[in-house]
């Protein structure tokens, strides 16, 4: 007898174990899918901006698309309060299967609406609440999606664990990009201009409706159900997933603040707007161009688990800070010298290193913001200050920088995107350490500190 309780104890870690890489692996796809919808909106604009906004020049077009690209993030903020106030009261697994039923539903509306020629203003209008929908789904997705992983991770792993998002974040933009590739070998260009970007979006709404199926699936995390019953013998002070308790804890929230400002805007000016970059200042073709992102968003996704492997060992802190000193003297040269060349190696090598850069905030962004905050209010702490900051930098990273393009001010962009992310590395100097061995459990006295 003793024998067996010796052997089921050591099967027990084995199961629990594979239990995390179930609803890791399960969550991941879900988030792949997501942002796989939110991505094929960016790698597909420079074939349906035209069927949507016909008149000006590609520039005139392309910030249209932007446009409605901004449009989209300034739902994600009420997104991450919305589903991050109902993942904190109702659970993760909930509020990751509504984001991903808004996403399939805006995804479909893209694929579906006529051209501005057979419907007048109505095919933009019907493009802006597409966005919309997206908006506010991707603003629950990243927040609960960050919470959920973070929860189930094992104790001390969890910045490999959580490296995972952005693997998945990154890969559903491969996808897009993928499946951009194979539409252009085996349709014409003028096919692709008129229907060919299409099924991008028919298959992202058939792969949400797999996801809502494995998301079912999901346990809910054990952090959650204990604050919950916590929760429900103590009925004093504000409720879980509370504005009124989220501005408890303001240090937080300008932290969070502080480090996406320049992380964000890094992010999305050297993965979504470095497509239309190449095409539209350094003259390559577009065909070229997807696979340029290909290959270099490919070694992105790689380096994700590696520096979230580092960050367990020496910590999330002095990955920010490598990340904001070298952010800060690499924009400026690769962007400059990236508008002065059609070499497709060259062009490749100014973009792979500024996403290795990229990496060291984007593995771990994640779980520092979860990090920061108590089980109570950790989705709506990681969602609101986070969509906010995005959808003032991240979303309007395209806008400004072809806002400048057409001022004829291109390069004042990149001193832009430098001096943001000055900003973020003075907060990751002056932040304390986040990562712990320790499961993510309630804590008001440490999240407070």
């Amino acid at each position: 007898m003793a024998t067996q309780t010796t052997a089921e104890r050591a099967r027990k870690p084995r199961r629990d174990e594979r239990r995390v890489v179930s609803n890791i692996v399960r969550g991941s796809i879900g988030n792949l899918i997501e942002w796989y919808d939110w991505y094929a909106y960016t790698a597909f604009s420079v074939y349906f901006a035209s069927v949507f906004f016909p008149s000006g020049d590609q520039t005139a077009q392309l910030l249209n698309t932007a446009a409605v690209f901004a449009v989209g993030f300034l739902m994600r903020p009420i997104g991450g309060w919305v589903l991050g106030r109902y993942a904190d009261r109702r659970g993760r697994r909930a509020a990751l299967t509504l984001s991903v039923t808004l996403m399939a539903a805006g995804s479909l509306i893209v694929a579906l609406t006529p051209s501005y020629g057979s419907i007048g203003v109505a095919a933009p209008v019907l493009l802006v609440t597409a966005r919309l929908l997206q908006g506010l789904s991707v603003g629950g997705e990243y927040s609960t999606s960050a919470t959920y992983m973070s929860e189930v991770a094992t104790p001390g792993r969890r910045g490999y664990y959580s490296s995972f998002q952005y693997v998945t974040l990154i890969a559903g933009q491969l996808t897009a990009l993928g499946l951009q590739i194979v539409l252009q070998q085996v349709l014409s260009p003028a096919q692709m201009d008129s229907w060919g970007w299409r099924i991008a979006f028919v298959v992202g709404a058939a792969g949400a409706v797999i996801v809502l199926w494995l998301r079912r699936g999901m346990d809910e995390s054990e952090s959650f159900e204990r604050a919950a019953s916590e929760g429900e013998k103590e009925q004093d002070g504000p409720a879980r997933g509370s504005l009124r308790l989220l501005l408890s804890y303001p240090r937080q929230c300008l932290v969070v603040v502080g480090l996406t400002m320049g992380g964000t805007l890094f992010f999305y000016t050297y993965t979504t707007y470095l497509q239309k970059f190449m095409v539209n200042t350094s003259g390559i073709a577009k065909p070229t161009a997807a696979w340029i992102n290909f290959f270099a968003l490919l070694v992105f996704v790689l380096l994700q688990p590696v520096m979230g492997l580092l960050s367990d060992r020496v910590g999330r802190r002095p990955l920010l800070i490598a990340f904001g000193a070298l952010g800060t003297v690499v924009v400026v040269p690769s962007l400059t010298l990236l508008s002065h060349t059609s070499d497709p190696v060259y062009a490749f090598l100014l973009m792979v290193g500024p996403l290795a850069v990229s990496s060291l905030y984007t593995s771990i962004s994640a779980v520092v913001k979860a990090e920061l905050f108590p089980t109570s209010i950790r989705a709506l702490g990681v969602g609101l200050p986070y969509a906010l900051t995005v959808a003032v930098f991240g979303g309007t990273a395209e806008y400004i920088a072809l806002w400048f393009k057409k001022a004829g001010h291109e390069n004042w962009y990149f001193y832009y995107v430098t001096a943001c992310v000055l900003i973020s590395l003075l907060v990751y100097i002056r932040m304390r350490e986040t990562s712990d061995a320790s499961p993510l459990d309630e804590d008001d006295s440490r999240s407070r500190d």
